[in-house]
């Protein structure tokens, strides 16, 4: 299955999409789209899949995707997740637009983009108001909020680049296999998953599968499969109280040697170390979890 043509048209009053997509439309499996998308989330937390990268999103984080890396954003259990998302064609205030000399520094921030960019910092404090804004203005405002943004994400320093895989439009040939892994992936990272399990998927011998996924993702499957591991366990670490041994087991591994282990290769730190750190963060934003009360 390759990833999901996402089409997301706007009316013929506007030129691009500003717009809220709420549970259950906020719920896109792993997709691409021509359009470059900055998109800010309002409700929910969950794990980031960007090119080739794994991460955590939670309420109030900024991406900025160029066009067509493909992405998913799957939100953690039940809850509800809602983002405001804005996307435009590069061409859309015309083809010659991006040729003009002013245009040199737009130019290099969509060159960026087609890392895919976590938004960070001041720069994230002062787009919050403009990614709201723009879902509501209308006429020239529209634009102008939309350059306004653009030029932020430019001057602003410390925005980090999230997949080393470049941005490319894909085609079927190339997006099939590695498609179906991904998908198999994501619904499956809690039960035990060997390479022989996602080498028949890919209808693969295992040195081949292995060779094939390092050559598209410029990691190892395993890698990818702790990735996405430690990303669900960083979620349930900064969202819940469970002990961590039960965190352990719900994020797909049987021993808590190779949790900590696979934890402290990934983040650096102790998952004990990383959920005491959220809740300091926490305590200075105002929002106390209730530290003392995890076992």
């Amino acid at each position: 299955m390759q990833p999901l043509i996402q089409r997301l048209l706007s009316d013929d009053s506007n030129s691009f999409i500003a717009r809220t997509f709420r549970t259950p439309h906020f719920e896109v499996g792993w997709h691409q789209h021509i359009e470059y998308e900055l998109i800010l989330f309002t409700e929910g937390s969950g794990i980031s899949f960007i090119g080739n990268h794994v991460g955590k999103f939670e309420t109030g984080d900024i991406y900025f995707i160029g066009s067509n890396l493909p992405h998913t954003f799957q939100k953690n259990g039940n809850q509800v997740a809602s983002a405001v998302v804005v996307q435009f064609r590069e061409d859309f205030w015309g083809k010659d637009f991006m040729l003009i000399p002013e245009n040199r520094e737009l130019k290099t921030l969509f060159e960026s983009s087609m890392l895919g960019l976590k938004i960070n910092g001041e720069c994230k404090q002062l787009l919050t108001p403009i990614i709201k804004a723009l879902e509501y203005a209308d006429g020239l405002k529209r634009i102008l909020l939309l350059f306004e943004a653009l030029y932020l994400l430019y001057t602003q320093k410390g925005n980090k680049a999230l997949s080393t895989q470049m941005a490319k439009e894909y085609n079927k040939k190339d997006m099939d296999v590695l498609d179906k892994i991904i998908q198999f992936t994501i619904s499956s990272f809690r039960e035990p998953i060997s390479l022989s399990d996602t080498a028949k998927i890919a209808c693969m011998s295992v040195p081949s599968f292995c060779r094939n996924f390092k050559h598209r993702t410029k990691k190892t499957y395993n890698g990818f499969l702790n990735e996405i591991r430690i990303a669900n366990a960083c979620n349930l670490l900064c969202e819940t109280n469970k002990p961590i041994l039960d965190i352990c087991y719900e994020s797909g591994y049987s021993t808590l040697a190779n949790f900590h282990k696979q934890f402290f290769k990934i983040k650096n730190t102790t998952p004990l170390q990383y959920r005491k750190l959220f809740s300091q963060e926490n305590i200075r934003k105002g929002t106390n979890i209730g530290i003392n009360e995890i076992r």
